[in-house]
C-alpha cells in the first residue's frame, strides 16, 4: 500500500469518526482540518457514500440514515433524545381532543409518554403505537386498517386512506424522514408520503417532532411544506438562527427542555 492510499484511508476513517460523534460533517471544515482541497474531500465523501458509509448532502455528509430500517430498529436509536422530544410534544396536546399518531419511532415515544390521567381519542395506523396507547386508561384508540408496511411500521394504501377519510383529528403528529426549509417535510416511500399528506390534510393542526440529524435533509417524496407545519418540536441544541427561519415560514417552534 502506497502513502497516498494510507492517507486516504486515514482521512476517511477520521471522517467516519466525526460523523459518529457530531452527526454531520462539512466539506469546507474537513478540507481545512486535513490540509487538502474541498474537491479532495468531496471525492472522499462520494466514495464513502457509494460504499454505504454516509449520505451526501449539500456541503457535506450525514451518517447513513436509519429512516429506512424497521420501526423496532429505529426505536433503539437515540432513545433518550426521543423521550425528551416526547415530553415536549405531550405538553402541546390538549386533553379531550382527537389526535392522529403517524407511524414512527418518535411518535411511539410520544404515545408512551402520555400521562395516565389524560383523556384522548387517539387514531393511528401503527400497531405498535396502538399497543402503547391501549395501556392508557383514558385513551380511546382507533386503529387504521390495511396492509402494514414493515419498514414504515404502519398501514398504508387504499384501505388506510378510506379509514382516514372518515376522521377529522384536532392534531396530527406527523412523522418525518427529513425536513428542510425548501423541501419541507419529506418521506422515503411514495405510499407513506401519500398517506402522511392525506392525514395532515384531514387534521386541524400538524405537529412534527424531529431529531436534529433530520434537519437540512430531504427524502425522495414531499409530504408538506414547512408553512403547513403548525408546530415543530426540536432538541435542546437546535440552532436558534435556523429555528428563527422556520418561524419566519409560519412554523411555531418548541424546544425540548423548555416546553414545560
Amino acid at each position: 500500500m502506497n502513502m497516498s492510499e494510507l492517507l486516504l484511508q486515514e482521512r476517511q476513517s477520521a471522517i467516519l469518526g466525526k460523523l459518529n460523534t457530531h452527526g454531520r460533517v462539512l466539506a469546507g471544515e474537513l478540507a481545512l482540518e486535513f490540509g487538502v482541497s474541498e474537491d479532495t474531500v468531496r471525492r472522499d465523501l462520494r466514495e464513502m457514500a457509494a460504499a454505504g458509509l454516509c449520505e451526501r448532502v449539500y456541503g457535506g455528509a450525514l451518517p447513513v440514515s436509519l429512516a429506512g430500517t424497521s420501526l423496532n430498529q429505529r426505536m433503539g436509536v437515540a432513545r433518550d433524545r426521543k423521550q425528551a422530544l416526547a415530553v415536549a410534544a405531550v405538553s402541546q396536546i390538549s386533553p379531550g381532543t382527537t389526535v392522529f399518531f403517524d407511524a414512527g419511532s418518535t411518535n411511539l415515544a410520544i404515545a408512551a409518554a402520555l400521562p395516565d390521567d389524560m383523556a384522548l381519542t387517539a387514531v393511528t395506523n401503527a400497531p405498535a403505537i396502538a399497543a402503547a396507547l391501549i395501556d392508557k386508561p383514558l385513551v380511546n384508540v382507533i386503529l387504521i386498517g390495511g396492509l402494514v408496511d414493515r419498514q414504515v411500521g404502519g398501514a398504508l394504501g387504499a384501505k388506510a386512506m378510506r379509514d382516514m377519510e372518515s376522521l377529522s383529528p384536532d392534531l396530527c403528529l406527523l412523522g418525518a424522514c427529513g425536513i428542510d426549509l425548501a423541501a419541507g417535510v419529506t418521506a422515503i416511500g411514495f405510499e407513506d408520503a401519500e398517506f402522511k399528506r392525506f392525514a395532515a390534510s384531514r387534521s386541524k393542526t400538524v405537529l412534527v417532532a424531529v431529531t436534529s440529524e433530520k434537519f437540512a435533509t430531504a427524502a425522495p417524496h414531499c409530504v408538506l411544506s414547512v408553512a403547513h407545519c403548525d408546530c415543530l418540536v426540536v432538541e435542546h441544541d437546535a440552532d436558534p438562527d435556523m429555528l428563527a427561519r422556520y418561524r419566519d415560514h409560519g412554523c411555531r417552534t418548541v424546544v425540548a427542555g423548555e416546553a414545560l
